[in-house]
């Protein structure tokens, strides 16, 4: 199973899959998701979840990046079809997002008209380009410069149309920049019952963790034995982010 560039997307496509995982990721690390988040990703498609990662650069219209990423999906999705890479049957979709990824997701859900099966959101963040941007502090007090739509206005649009109903947030501990509580305070009325938040060990680059190979020699040493205590302290958090995502993406396995 290798990924694949399709229309724009990086894909990895397993031989039965069961559903799509559309993936996007922060705003820093988007331009190459294969790479940045290839263990989470790779570690999904191995449980059967056909995964379309868009890349993006961030701009200060998050509009018309969340028109081109959903555009780019649609745009792989009809030639896997189309080369019968996926059989013409009913695939639930499921978006994923990291930090700005959750906001083009929610955007995505509450300007066009599209149909998801549910959406995870980990550390959604909603900053002022000032913020975000360090910067865009020096210069906005004379250009004025935010991001379209603004945080206000985000939240706005998804208090009032944001469409998928079933979401799961996942917030870490040690993540000091998440705002998945303001944005479960949005949701929840809109969809009671249906809004999960879910709070883990772990910080906002945790999704972000690539798995280290420490091969081990015909003889077990002890210098073996802490390396491979190193790598499971240091993949805690990362495969706890993983079994929560799989669990909630199919509750029955």
């Amino acid at each position: 199973m290798d990924w694949q560039e399709i229309s724009g997307n990086w894909v990895l496509i397993p031989p039965r899959p069961s559903a799509i995982v559309h993936f996007l990721g922060g705003a820093f690390v988007a331009t190459a998701p294969q790479l940045t988040y290839r263990w989470l990703l790779e570690e999904l498609a191995g449980q059967g979840y056909a995964v379309v990662a868009t890349p993006f650069v961030n701009t200060l219209d998050h509009v018309a990046i969340a028109r081109d990423v959903l555009n780019k999906f649609e745009n792989a999705l009809d030639r896997l079809y189309a080369t019968k890479t996926l059989r013409k049957a009913y695939f639930p979709i499921y978006g994923i997002g990291h930090s700005m990824g959750c906001k083009l997701h929610l955007l995505i859900g509450s300007l066009f008209d599209v149909e998801r099966a549910g959406n995870i959101l980990i550390s959604f963040n909603n900053y002022a380009a000032r913020d975000a941007i360090p910067i865009v502090e020096q210069i906005s007090p004379v250009f004025n410069v935010e991001f379209t739509p603004s945080p206000q206005e985000t939240n706005r649009l998804v208090q009032e149309h944001y469409q998928i109903r079933r979401n799961l947030l996942v917030k870490f501990a040690d993540d000091n920049i998440d705002q998945s509580i303001l944005l479960a305070k949005l949701l929840q009325p809109r969809f009671p019952g249906m809004v999960a938040i879910q709070t883990m060990a772990g910080n906002h680059q945790t999704p972000l963790g690539q798995d280290v190979s420490w091969p081990v020699g015909q003889v077990f040493t002890p210098l073996d034995a802490i390396g491979q205590w190193v790598k499971q302290q240091v993949y805690r958090e990362l495969n706890q982010l993983k079994r929560e995502i799989l669990r909630w993406l199919n509750p029955l396995s």
